[in-house]
């Protein structure tokens, strides 16, 4: 009898490759996790400071929401959603401005067009759009443009890896390596096996967008140091995935902590960012010299 013909790695079913990469499969009630984000980011907005739907770019989708700190010329945190590309939006993050604002970082949250009705290759287009706005712009919001970190999480921690990588000077006429840190939750750095999964139909991906948006594949010299992190309860895969990238990020020279988060899983790993004390706060205040 023949061996089943793998699609990806050793995987030989959708179904496999599907039981890695589709978090709601590895919690008990994927609803109420999606339920802490909208609450949260709702008592953030009535607490906090905000500059809402702030346009980056020429489409509707392209705007930011901007969370000013208390004090002017503060560091800047940047941060890109997740939802695979094709769901939810800024204002379900407002969340993750609760733990940096009290620190004194003005944080940035961004939006951006979906999938199917935009491809991957303008999603990545339209994050490094809204961060090259961030560097520009962010002064007139009391940010500090020479102290701006990235983060995302799962297809935003894709879109900041991907941001990492733009070719700043060339394209944007902006400095190389503009940003003081990059802090990346759970991610996918090689898109390759998502094209075998039940994101298929949405994403669309093909051998071309999988090669210009694998950031794993894309590597270079790079002076923003990067916390490549991931949830210590999440599948093998994302492990695998951030551990590669991370292998790649030093490979080429450039400065990297890997470390799960404990205790967490693909939703909770960035609470962190709702507790000022939390480590993830703490590494985003010491890469931004707070």
């Amino acid at each position: 009898m023949t061996a089943s013909p793998k699609l990806y790695r050793h995987f030989a079913t959708q179904a496999e490759i599907d039981g890695q990469y589709n978090p709601s499969l590895g919690v008990d009630d994927p609803a109420a996790e999606m339920r802490h984000y909208v609450e949260v980011s709702q008592q953030a907005r009535e607490r906090l400071p905000c500059r809402r739907n702030i346009p980056y770019g020429p489409t509707l989708a392209e705007t930011l929401d901007i969370f000013p700190a208390a004090q002017p010329n503060a560091p800047v945190f940047v941060f890109i959603h997740g939802g695979y590309w094709r769901a939810l939006s800024a204002g379900d993050f407002s969340s993750v401005a609760l733990g940096p604002q009290a620190l004194g970082i003005t944080t940035v949250v961004v939006n951006y067009a979906l999938c199917p009705q935009v491809s991957i290759d303008e999603i990545t287009r339209q994050a490094r759009a809204a961060v090259a706005w961030v560097l520009r712009h962010i002064g007139s919001y009391g940010g500090d443009p020479t102290r701006v970190a990235v983060g995302g999480h799962s297809a935003g921690g894709h879109l900041a890896a991907m941001s990492l990588l733009a070719p700043w000077a060339r394209d944007y006429g902006l400095p190389d390596d503009p940003l003081a840190g990059a802090l990346l939750f759970s991610g996918l750095y090689e898109l390759e096996p998502l094209r075998w999964s039940y994101l298929q139909p949405m994403i669309q991906l093909d051998e071309g967008v999988i090669r210009r948006n694998s950031p794993t594949r894309l590597v270079r010299p790079c002076a923003t140091p990067a916390w490549v992190t991931w949830g210590a309860l999440e599948s093998s895969e994302f492990a695998r995935q951030s551990t590669a990238f991370a292998e790649q990020w030093r490979r080429a020279g450039n400065e990297v902590e890997l470390s799960p988060i404990a205790d967490t899983h693909h939703f909770t790993v960035i609470h962190g960012l709702e507790d000022a004390a939390s480590p993830v706060c703490r590494w985003l205040a010491a890469r931004l010299g707070l």
